[in-house]
């Protein structure tokens, strides 16, 4: 009798030390209620925390939009697609152009569009000038042969509608790429108007050679 109350007693022991153990760690789990300066503080760096999100999307918004004005209406950003001004600038150069220039020089180079088609290309002549290309292959402008030093090649006639001399009227361009063997300017679509000119090349921002 005493041996089946000792098993007893053994059985209910661990059952009652376990129940305890359990519940003592469900109270342990419990979140424990925060003080009111627990709360307040709690409350202040959750407010902190979304007035640094809505200051970053400004900030970003605010950049968005200096971006837009930059690159929309100031600048423009675009590919060199072929090698039609090298060595200078070859295919795949990224360019950097001047959209409000308004003041045109020889030698400038610019992004323009001719029968829907995006060019890059050297003004040789501007309003007011008279352009012609010999049939030896040289360039005149107003009477006078253009020495080009940094031109490595012939710039010959080309099989078209366009007729030398050419008469630029105010509005008027001439353009020739750099590579003068087969590049596509004025010698093919004639004079370029200024409202066709898209900006002034500044710089080649990245190399496609690096």
């Amino acid at each position: 009798m005493k041996r089946k109350n000792k098993r007893t007693a053994q059985g209910k022991t661990p059952g009652k030390g376990q129940a305890g153990r359990k519940n003592a760690a469900r109270s342990a789990a419990r979140p424990q209620p925060l003080t009111p300066e627990e709360a307040i503080l709690q409350r202040r760096r959750r407010i902190a925390d979304q007035e640094e999100i809505v200051s970053f999307l400004t900030r970003l918004a605010g950049l968005a939009a200096l971006l837009w004005v930059l690159l929309g209406l100031v600048f423009g950003i675009t590919p060199m697609k072929n090698d039609d001004m090298k060595p200078r600038i070859s295919a795949g150069d990224l360019m950097l152009y001047y959209r409000l220039e308004n003041t045109w020089h020889a030698e400038d180079v610019v992004v323009f569009t001719k029968e829907g088609k995006q060019y890059t290309g050297r003004i040789i002549g501007k309003g007011g000038d008279t352009v012609e290309i010999t049939e030896d292959a040289q360039v005149v402008v107003n009477g006078s042969y253009v020495a080009e030093s940094d031109i490595y090649y012939a710039t010959p006639q080309y099989e078209s509608e366009v007729s030398y001399p050419v008469s630029l009227a105010e509005d008027e361009l001439f353009i020739l790429c750099d590579y003068r063997q087969g590049a596509r300017d004025s010698r093919y679509f004639g004079a370029v108007k200024l409202s066709e000119v898209k900006g002034k090349v500044i710089t080649v921002i990245r190399r496609s050679g690096l």
